[in-house]
């Protein structure tokens, strides 16, 4: 028996460090997938440049963003002014840096605000079932039949005009998707083996939900995070848009927008370059948000 074993043996034994195969873990899978999704990459390197600029463009520029120069009024892009000022002399470079401050950091914010309670939410829901989800859910569909921006609307009206509460409001109205996300995650894994082998050990509801399950679904997690970022954006646009998002002299992506909208027709520059720098961001999110499903989807084949 022993002889018969040993030819199979030797030839493993004899490898070099050089031919063995190392092991390769799902994210490394996915990272290396991402890597080669070419619109993925442009993505998250546009977004990278995109938020550098932001935070770091108004600090070492000789203009403020409220600095106004009415004797200059609407110019058009020059070299002291590289996208012109608007109808207050204002640069219009400056003021869409910090705008991109104000609209990315809606999108995080919110997102942050959204992906916190639905996590939570779906997860609850989906690890207890029964009685408890089907009870969960209504109070989901319930909101899902409300007007979203109606009720971000009231809300702002009831508690002010504050840019902490324009976070925390549209946060509010976006976590919905995801509980219903991470709820069906939650109940097709919770059936399988680790999870039965959790419960046999004694451990807690709360530790199999948030030490056991959730890790477990990070992926789809992560994918509609990327996705809800540019929803996020674009609901704080139509709120600026309508009035009722940042207050002067402040400024976001969407104010702009509302305010070239207004005069496109004698000063294009103040609608163009807002819009294209808005049109970017979104682009470069949906491009990044795309090549993240294809990494993490575990049913790809391994290159």
């Amino acid at each position: 028996m022993a002889a018969s074993l040993s030819p199979t043996k030797m030839p493993v034994a004899n490898l070099t460090p050089d031919q063995l195969e190392n092991g390769s873990s799902l994210w490394r899978d996915a990272w290396h997938r991402l890597a080669k999704n070419q619109l993925a990459v442009f993505g998250g390197v546009t977004l990278n440049l995109l938020t550098i600029a932001c935070l770091v463009g108004p600090l070492i520029s000789s203009y403020s963003y409220e600095d106004q120069n009415l004797n200059l009024g609407a110019s058009g892009p020059s070299l002291s002014h590289w996208l012109g000022t608007d109808t207050l002399g204002r640069d219009l470079l400056v003021r869409l840096l910090v705008g991109g401050r104000i609209s990315i950091g809606v999108g995080l914010c919110a997102t942050f605000v959204a992906l916190s309670i639905g996590v939570a939410y779906g997860a609850i829901a989906g690890f207890f079932g029964g009685k408890i989800d089907a009870l969960m859910m209504r109070i989901v569909d319930i909101m899902y039949a409300l007007p979203f921006t109606i009720f971000v609307i009231l809300l702002m009206v009831f508690f002010g005009r504050n840019i902490v509460l324009l976070f925390v409001a549209i946060g509010a109205v976006e976590w919905l998707t995801m509980a219903r996300i991470v709820r069906g995650q939650i109940l097709s894994i919770k059936k399988m083996e680790f999870i039965e082998a959790a419960h046999s050990l004694g451990l807690g509801k709360r530790r199999i939900i948030f030490r056991h399950m959730i890790p477990n679904v990070l992926g789809p997690i992560i994918v509609y995070t990327t996705l809800t970022i540019p929803a996020v954006m674009l609901l704080e646009a139509f709120l600026s848009f309508l009035g009722l998002g940042v207050q002067p002299p402040l400024s976001s992506w969407g104010v702009l927008i509302k305010d070239g909208a207004e005069k496109m027709e004698e000063f294009w520059w103040l609608l163009v370059f807002p819009g294209s720098i808005f049109s970017l961001t979104l682009f470069s999110l949906n491009f990044l948000g795309d090549g993240l499903r294809d990494a993490l989807d575990v049913r790809s084949s391994k290159d």
